[in-house]
C-alpha cells in the first residue's frame, strides 16, 4: 500500500534520529520545513535543551524579500552567527525526514557560510 508523505517522512526522519545524536560537544542542528517558512534549532539531546534558534518568522529575517530558498540561506547565517556567539562550532546536521535539496539545502550551505562545521 502506499504512504502518504507525512508517513514517508516519518518513517525517514526515524532512520535519521537513530544515527544522528545531539551531545554537548557536538550538538544537533534540527530543521524544520513548513509550507511558508523555515525553523532551525541548534539541540543538545543528552540535556534536553535547545542552545540556539532561528527562523524565517524572526523580525530581520521576516522584513527581507526573496524566494524561499533565499529566506532559508539567510536562517542559515543567522543560526550560524548565533551559534559562533554561544561558543558552538562544529554540529551534526539533522534533516529532519525531508530531502536534503532545495531549502534544507540553502539553510545548510548559509550555516557553512556562517561558520558551522558539519
Amino acid at each position: 500500500m502506499a504512504q502518504t508523505k507525512l508517513q514517508r517522512r516519518a518513517k525517514i526522519k526515524k532512520r535519521i534520529r537513530k544515527v544522528v545524536k545531539g551531545t554537548p560537544e557536538r550538538p544537533r542542528l534540527s530543521v524544520y520545513r513548513s509550507n511558508k517558512e523555515i525553523y532551525a534549532q541548534i539541540i543538545d539531546d543528552v540535556n534536553g535543551k535547545t542552545l540556539v534558534s532561528a527562523s524565517s518568522r524572526d523580525k530581520d529575517i521576516a522584513s527581507s524579500k526573496g524566494t524561499k530558498s533565499e529566506i532559508a540561506a539567510l536562517v542559515g547565517k543567522a543560526i550560524a552567527e548565533k551559534a559562533v556567539k554561544a561558543g558552538i562550532s562544529k554540529i551534526s546536521f539533522d534533516r529532519n525526514g525531508y530531502l536534503y535539496h532545495g531549502r534544507v539545502k540553502a539553510l545548510a550551505d548559509g550555516a557553512r557560510e556562517g561558520g558551522l562545521d558539519f
